[in-house]
């Protein structure tokens, strides 16, 4: 069964617009999402295997309406909750 990040093929998808001399970051909290998940990483609260696995178990509506730091920070806040290392409640997350 194949995850919503992988839509190579499936129709009912726009094509991707790319953006000339488009911006790394549109937002300053992107790029402190992009420093964080290389720190925890580093650290070895988890690894990058972990971290993809993360983003791919988003629900589909939910990966499909976040944009690629969105989602980036929803696969860190996962990992940190499921690690122990953070509640949810610290993270003004909702719970399941």
């Amino acid at each position: 069964m194949s995850r919503i990040n992988d839509v190579g093929g499936m129709s009912g998808f726009p094509p991707i617009v790319e953006e000339p001399d488009e911006p790394p970051f549109h937002a300053d909290w992107e790029a402190h999402v992009l420093a964080l998940n290389g720190a925890l990483i580093r650290a070895g609260v988890y690894d990058l295997d972990e971290f993809r696995d993360a983003i791919e178990r988003m629900p589909p509506e939910q990966y499909l309406a976040a944009s690629y730091y969105e989602r980036w920070f929803t696969a860190i806040t996962t990992l940190l909750v499921e690690k122990g290392v953070a509640a949810p409640d610290e993270l003004a997350l909702p719970r399941d």
